[in-house]
């Protein structure tokens, strides 16, 4: 049966995999600083998870395409970005070639898109790193039955995109979550500072880091001095996040609160994709693409 979110928010070992979560983040931006981007803002996650659900085939909509007039429609109607900011996403992803165009479609009014090796390779690879986290908290073997089919990834990934786009408290996470995870690299400087955390006392009101060098922060994701400053500017009129001491030479805290939002919003997350997980693998799909078929091949045969 899979995790509950709520089961997960009060599983003990559940901190160790919002640590490895948060440090999986930071190897993906050391490695790809571009497409660790994507997950640095909730719009552009939201935006990406959306592309490429539509692209496979979003549930309840019996055709799968990726095009820019469905994605700007997609996005504007389940308000995740206004059109010119949603045409701009998408024309980015084809610049940093994320997506591409696809040849032999039938209606050349159209022209449709597919992500490319490196985006479904990061995709699957976020499914896969949330896999093995849940394996390790139950002991579970969600990971070897996936590479054991590798197609139910590609059946996993639009329900679990429908089902985050549904997610009221996923939208609505908290006041200082959102201000990091909206703002723009906000997400993956919030990463940093929970991948620092070593501990939790459970009887204080905040989490005590080491010290954090905003230098380091702006060279590392490529945040301006500006933005950084006044984004943990903000976080601390909130009393979200401050310094023990003198700033810069003594520890930094989290608010237990700050933690909280994050810790409950990664387990509504995992519960989704476990939900989603254990219901492919228990129902396979073998109608679906086999590894020989090319999916921009299947798809520009369905336009």
């Amino acid at each position: 049966m899979a995790f509950t979110a709520k089961e997960l928010s009060q599983n003990e070992h559940f901190l160790s995999a919002i640590l490895h979560s948060a440090h999986e983040l930071m190897a993906i931006y050391d490695e790809n600083p571009r497409i660790a981007s994507i997950f640095a803002a909730q719009q552009r996650w939201l935006l990406a998870h959306a592309g490429y659900a539509l692209f496979l085939g979003y549930p309840d909509d019996p055709t799968p395409a990726l095009y820019t007039g469905r994605f700007v429609d997609f996005a504007v109607k389940h308000k995740l970005a206004s059109r010119n900011t949603a045409a701009a996403f998408l024309k980015e992803m084809i610049a940093y070639r994320f997506v591409r165009p696809i040849a032999g479609g039938s209606d050349r009014r159209i022209i449709l898109l597919e992500p490319t090796e490196t985006t479904r390779e990061y995709m699957a690879r976020w499914i896969y790193t949330h896999l093995l986290v849940l394996d390790a908290l139950d002991g579970g073997d969600r990971m070897a039955r996936t590479t054991a089919d590798p197609a139910s990834v590609l059946r996993m990934q639009p329900k679990i995109a429908k089902m985050i786009l549904d997610s009221e408290s996923l939208q609505n996470p908290g006041v200082t979550f959102a201000l990091f995870n909206w703002a723009t690299s906000g997400g993956v400087v919030m990463d940093y500072l929970i991948s620092r955390i070593s501990k939790i006392d459970p009887g204080s009101d905040r989490v005590l880091i080491d010290p954090i060098s905003p230098k380091v922060i702006q060279s590392q994701f490529m945040i301006s001095s500006t933005h950084l400053k006044r984004l943990l500017k903000q976080a601390t009129e909130l009393g979200s996040v401050g310094w023990a001491g003198a700033p810069g030479k003594s520890s930094f805290w989290l608010s237990r609160n700050f933690v909280s939002e994050y810790w409950n919003y990664q387990a509504e997350k995992y519960a989704i994709v476990d939900t989603v997980s254990q219901a492919v693998l228990d129902q396979p799909d073998h109608s679906a693409l086999s590894d020989e078929e090319p999916l921009s091949y299947a798809l520009a045969k369905s336009a």
